[in-house]
């Protein structure tokens, strides 16, 4: 009888020391957006082409609408391993590196197709920044492109002399500073309590931020100026994506590449109707007058021009290849 535990316990060991094969690597993604956001939406069905293509050895866990970081803090979440793999606009952090602001160059990529040539052009260069800092980046998927959100008629830029502007980058932050307006630093996921409670009365963005922050209870006016397209990166601490096997590597990526494909059919999709929302609930949705456009095109004649000064020959370059393309 002793024998035969004993064997059983032995067999039991034996299987139990073969479990690693089956065992779960649990990851961690947050998030800026909220559930029904498609950026959010795209990042879960990343989320489960990885562990469909792993068999469930790699789970991933989205966290939306900066519940575990906020948008500030998820690059560094994930550079220090507090997180393994983030997503977020990246040019919130131009400050870091104006390379990172590219996209939000005003009137440079204006089309989806535009704005997937700048981003082919870019990519080669914040891939190696980022790299540098211990992140691989995975894929990035646009936003709409982006119109004003304010309180009241623009019939040109002098109309939103004293504005109380939400800034989310340096680029938006300096549109306000041009216009005379008072800028305040909102991310996405405080948008809506700011728009309630009056922090802000204006803001650029897209049609989608507009329709996630329900815009149209605080605000009457949507001119679709279509300044830049942003874009979200998602990208893996480099160090932990090296520990994983080359199989779990390799679904990663093809998982990146059918999340990148997807996620920008999505948002070409979405866009219009996304403009289509704001106007059934009531807001004006509007192009800019002809005063209008000319004021923000001087603006964004200026914000180029700070812009590659402060990119130098790295924003050049860009530049150069993005216009042979």
């Amino acid at each position: 009888m002793t024998s035969r535990l004993l064997l059983s316990g032995l067999i039991a060991g034996a299987l139990f020391a073969a479990t690693p094969a089956f065992a779960q690597t649990k990851w961690n993604l947050p998030a800026a957006y909220p559930v029904d956001n498609p950026h959010s939406e795209n990042l879960v069905a990343f989320a489960k082409d990885v562990e469909a293509a792993t068999s469930g050895k790699l789970l991933i866990t989205v966290h939306p609408n900066a519940s575990l970081f906020k948008a500030p803090d998820i690059k560094r979440a994930v550079v220090t391993g507090q997180a393994q793999m983030g997503e977020l606009l990246l040019s919130i952090h131009e400050n870091e590196d104006p390379v990172f602001g590219i996209d939000v160059v005003p009137f440079l990529a204006t089309s989806f197709p535009q704005a997937m040539k700048l981003y082919q052009a870019s990519r080669p260069l914040i891939e190696k920044k980022l790299d540098a800092q211990g992140l691989k980046l995975l894929f990035a998927v646009p936003w709409a492109p982006q119109g004003v959100y304010v309180n009241k008629p623009l019939a040109s830029i002098e109309d939103m002399k004293g504005l109380k502007w939400r800034a989310y980058n340096v680029g938006t932050a300096r549109i306000g500073d041009l216009v005379g307006a008072q800028s305040v630093t909102i991310q996405a996921a405080e948008l809506p309590q700011a728009l309630a409670t009056g922090v802000v009365n204006s803001f650029m963005s897209s049609g989608g931020t507009g329709y996630d922050s329900k815009a149209w209870e605080s605000l009457k006016y949507f001119y679709d100026v279509q300044a830049w397209i942003p874009k979200d990166y998602t990208f893996v601490n480099k160090a932990a994506f090296e520990a994983l096997d080359k199989p779990t590597q390799e679904a990663i990526l093809k998982a990146a590449a059918t999340a990148e494909t997807r996620g920008w059919k999505a948002w070409e999709e979405k866009a219009n109707w996304y403009i289509d929302q704001l106007k059934a609930k009531g807001m004006t949705v509007e192009p800019p007058s002809p005063a209008l456009k000319a004021g923000f095109q001087k603006i964004g004649e200026q914000l180029t021009t700070d812009w590659l000064k402060k990119a130098g020959a790295d924003g050049q370059a860009i530049i150069d290849a993005y216009k042979k393309m």
